[in-house]
């Protein structure tokens, strides 16, 4: 989960047989504990479904799913998706996650920020 500039504020790993849907979740919960000011999150349309109900039930948080626009062919840029795509290049500039993923991606963030003007 990043911050609307591309800043991580919640990282989690887990196996790949659990739909990122799913672990959306645990991170939601932690980054709301963590950042109780966040209200509204943005999301592609893989967290779509029964997801939004339980992030404003539970969570307390606005999951607003983006989705591309209509009639939109090839290539398109996504309203805020980009954003937490940067980040993820920016991220595996760190050639490490290739190996230790869970152990690095902070680090690997770190770097990010450090390098950022």
């Amino acid at each position: 989960m990043t911050d609307t500039d591309g800043r991580l504020l919640a990282v989690e790993v887990h196996a790949a047989d659990i739909q990122d849907r799913d672990g959306a979740r645990g991170v939601l919960q932690r980054s709301r504990r963590a950042f109780p000011f966040v209200e509204q999150v943005f999301a592609d349309g893989g967290y779509a479904g029964r997801l939004v109900a339980w992030a404003q039930d539970k969570a307390h948080v606005a999951l607003e799913i983006v989705k591309r626009p209509r009639g939109a062919n090839g290539f398109v840029v996504i309203r805020r998706r980009w954003v937490v795509e940067r980040t993820f290049a920016w991220i595996m500039k760190c050639r490490r996650l290739v190996r230790v993923a869970e152990a690095l991606i902070t680090i690997a963030a770190i770097a990010t920020l450090v390098r950022r003007r």
